[in-house]
């Protein structure tokens, strides 16, 4: 496969890296969405690979990684050529406005901490809805709770961050809501502390694995306790009816 050229869009950000080590976070997250990930699978804004390595499990048919940053969709091309993915993992760099028409009837479509970064979220979406499968689903992985936003969102170009009531006005029309909920809720008081005291712009390694590794397997619990009312982010699972 030649190196890919394409770069309609560069990342301003540079925290993919550092989420990589958020293991418990995606296998928390990634045990909900995994019933959704079957057959024929896109993953828009795929980054350096982080969610496709956790995600892509071997249980699809066809797994489309579409990223508009050539340099970080060169690190997942670099995967597939080590043999890290699965054989039937494909990678195409840009956005979903100029993937072939070919490319459509997805039976999954991911959108793992993305559609904060694009300023139509809801036409993002749409287009998104158009190229699914009857019976299809997107998956959805936000930031919640405006009053959080802070420099470190600005930073890495989030144009916002969502409560439930926020997400379900961008779902496409005619959808079905198949979960709306509230994850991390340890996560949130964190949060909630780095801002109003902390107020830190970026956050460290050491801060990452902290929360991942001792707050993450809290909130799997705490989340249950509390309905998956509160959390510092928002999963949410929207299906095409068949």
């Amino acid at each position: 496969m030649p190196a890919p050229t394409n770069d309609a869009t560069h990342y301003i950000g540079d925290e993919l890296a550092l989420f990589e080590h958020a293991t418990h976070w995606k296998a928390y997250y990634g045990a909900r969405l995994r019933p959704f990930l079957r057959g024929k699978v896109l993953e828009v804004g795929a980054g350096i690979g982080g969610t496709t390595r956790t995600l892509c499990d071997g249980k699809q048919t066809d797994w489309l990684c579409l990223e508009p940053d050539a340099s970080l969709a060169s690190r997942i091309e670099s995967m597939m050529a080590q043999r890290e993915l699965p054989a039937y993992c494909r990678l195409h760099v840009g956005t979903l406005e100029d993937l072939p028409a070919t490319d459509s009837q997805f039976d999954a479509i991911l959108y793992i901490d993305v559609i904060e970064h694009i300023e139509d979220d809801a036409a993002e979406l749409r287009r998104a809805y158009e190229r699914l499968a009857p019976g299809g689903a997107i998956l959805i992985i936000v930031p919640a709770h405006q009053w959080l936003f802070s420099p470190f969102d600005e930073a890495i170009g989030h144009f916002r961050r969502y409560s439930r009531p926020m997400l379900r006005r961008v779902l496409p029309a005619g959808s079905q809501i198949r979960e709306l909920v509230y994850l991390d809720s340890v996560g949130l008081l964190a949060s909630a502390a780095n801002k109003l005291m902390l107020r830190q712009s970026y956050p460290t390694l050491a801060q990452i694995k902290f929360w991942d590794r001792t707050i993450v397997p809290v909130s799997r619990f705490a989340d249950r306790l509390t309905g998956f009312s509160l959390g510092k982010s928002v999963l949410g699972v929207v299906q095409k009816p068949k």
